[in-house]
Parts: C-alpha cells; sequence; structure tokens
C-alpha cells in the first residue's frame, strides 16, 4: 500500500513539474516572441502614401528590420460621442535596430482634398468619415489623408482623446514635463484653471493638468506650432516615466490598461510589447527628432462647411524634403 502511495505521488510530482515545465517554455517563448527583431518581421499597411489611392488598404507586408511609421492621433472627441476631430496628429518614423525616432507633427488645419466632398482641413477628414460611415473608417480616412499628404506609407496608428491623455499620465503616476514657454489656460477643461498660468520650466504634472496644457493653443504666440511643441514635451515625459527602468517590469500592466486611455489602434497588445521593450531606457534628448510642417495661413473656401475658414496651406516641396532626409 506504501509503494502505491509513492508511486501516485511521483506520478502527481512529476506532472506537477512538467506543466510548470510546459509553463515557463511558454512564456520563454512568447518573451522570445516578442523580441522587436522577432516579432515585427510583418507590418500592416493601413495608407501606402500614394496620391492614387482611393481608400485605405489593410494588408500585411514583410519587413526586413523592425522599421515602420506610426500615427498618433488626438481627437477632440469627449465621453460618450462617437465623433471626433483629429485635434493633433504626429507622424513617427520608428527604427528599432538604431533606436531612433523621428516625429513630425501635422498641422490640425492643413488644407487636404478628402475624395467626394472637396478640400476642407484635414481636421474635418476624420469627422465627416466618423459621421458618414462609421468609426472605423474614419480613422482610417485621416490616416490615408496623413499618407497621401506626406507620401509615406503608414503602418499603425493609436488614438486617443483628451481623457484618454489624461488617464495615461495617470497610470504612470504622473510624469515630469518641460514647459519651454509660459501658458495661460483660457479654454480649460475643468472651470477652476481658467487663466491659470503656468510658468516656463520643469513642472510635476497630474494627469489632469497635463491635458490641461496640451489642450491651450489660443493664448500661445505660435498658435498651434505652440500647442504641437506642448504635446511633444508631454509625450517625451510619458514616455520617459512609462519605459524607465524602475518600471519596466510594470509594462506588461500598462499595457492592459491601454483600453482605458485608447480610443482606436491597430497595434495589438504583443506589438506594443515589443516597442515597449525596444524602447526602455528611452532619452528623448539623444533618440528623439523631433520637426514641424511650415505653411501659410489663408482663409479659403471649404467645400464640406461651404464656407470660408482658416486653413493652413503647406509647401510641398517643405514637405518632401523634410521626409526624404529624416524618414
Amino acid at each position: 500500500m506504501k509503494n502505491k502511495n509513492k508511486r501516485r505521488w511521483k506520478i502527481i510530482g512529476f506532472s506537477f513539474l512538467g506543466i510548470i515545465l510546459l509553463i515557463i517554455a511558454g512564456l520563454g517563448y512568447e518573451y522570445y516572441q516578442i523580441q522587436p527583431k522577432n516579432h515585427f518581421t510583418t507590418v500592416p499597411v493601413v495608407s501606402t502614401g500614394k496620391t492614387t489611392d482611393t481608400k485605405s488598404t489593410s494588408e500585411t507586408v514583410e519587413v526586413k528590420d523592425p522599421v515602420f511609421n506610426l500615427l498618433l492621433i488626438g481627437s477632440d472627441e469627449r465621453k460618450g460621442q462617437n465623433v471626433g476631430h483629429s485635434d493633433s496628429m504626429m507622424l513617427v518614423h520608428v527604427d528599432l535596430n538604431k533606436h531612433q525616432y523621428d516625429a513630425i507633427s501635422i498641422p490640425r488645419d492643413t488644407r487636404v482634398h478628402l475624395d467626394g466632398y472637396g478640400y476642407t482641413k484635414l481636421t474635418s477628414v476624420q469627422y465627416i468619415m466618423q459621421a458618414t460611415k462609421g468609426a472605423k473608417k474614419g480613422v482610417e480616412e485621416a490616416v490615408r489623408a496623413v499618407g497621401e499628404l506626406t507620401g509615406v506609407s503608414i503602418n499603425y496608428y493609436v488614438e486617443t482623446n483628451y481623457g484618454g491623455f489624461q488617464a495615461m499620465v495617470d497610470a504612470v503616476d504622473g510624469i515630469e514635463m518641460n514647459v519651454p514657454f509660459d501658458v495661460k489656460l483660457t479654454h480649460p477643461w475643468y472651470a477652476e484653471n481658467n487663466n491659470k498660468v503656468i510658468k516656463t520650466g520643469t513642472h510635476s504634472f497630474d494627469g489632469k493638468m497635463v491635458a490641461e496644457v496640451v489642450h491651450e493653443r489660443y493664448s500661445l504666440k505660435n498658435g498651434e506650432y505652440g500647442r504641437q511643441k506642448l504635446q511633444e514635451e508631454a509625450l517625451k515625459g510619458i514616455a520617459k516615466k512609462a519605459l524607465s527602468p524602475s518600471n519596466i517590469t510594470n509594462l506588461p500592466s500598462l499595457v492592459k490598461s491601454i483600453p482605458k486611455f485608447v480610443i482606436a489602434t491597430n497595434m495589438s497588445t504583443s506589438d506594443m510589447l515589443s516597442l515597449g521593450l525596444a524602447a526602455k531606457d528611452f532619452d528623448p534628448n539623444t533618440q528623439l527628432e523631433y520637426h514641424q510642417i511650415p505653411g501659410v495661413g489663408k482663409r479659403m473656401y471649404d467645400d464640406i462647411l461651404k464656407a470660408n475658414n482658416y486653413q493652413l496651406v503647406i509647401d510641398q516641396d517643405k514637405i518632401n524634403d523634410l521626409i526624404s532626409r529624416n524618414f
């Protein structure tokens, strides 16, 4: 009887050990798979960047190196709504071999052509397409418009709104943000911050205050270009905090909380984890190059609104030069 019990416990013990080994092997394989050089062997293509394309694509292509383009979209969509304008857009060229990132802010008021509608502001493309053809079509058409404007293939997109931006900062327990010039909050989300002035310098901000600062543009000397700079500084602060050595072990739990602050994306959880692993120890001062697209503001006819409004006319030669040098 004792021998039977011993054999039984040996069988249970070996079975348990086998299960543990399988779990460890599985985790090891998953960790291997999310290493950037192993993970980003194929990437989707949402927009080819060609003006001949009349609609977005969803093909997948093989890539030799983990290099791709990511569009970050900030929407003014509010809680409970399902449509919004593309309030800010930043195109990022990601080179995970060199650990280098080139970012270009695309002005929201840029004059673009929307098939079937005519000329309008870039910010209106997503809104009108969401209102007529649904949320996914809206964001994909906004991606296509940026691809056509820049001539760049766009592989991934991530869209958030100001509430999501606030949640993102709170998810990393606040950030250190450099404010490069005085900012007066003239259109705050929260009434108690009306006309509050944030002085030049580095500040410790919670999500609420970051959302206030990156929303402001009316009081800034350079208007939309000034706001783009504030958004760049906020993203630097978030990335530096989230990808610091002390926080890298919390990356999986942070990625799991993404639905709290992301409205739409075509990046999977493993895509984000792999990108996070590649960007650990991120130093924005040496790894990030930031650019703005110059343009001339004019009052022009908007075919969607059927009226004149302020639009930014971009010099296509300058865009082409900027892209060829940095993408």
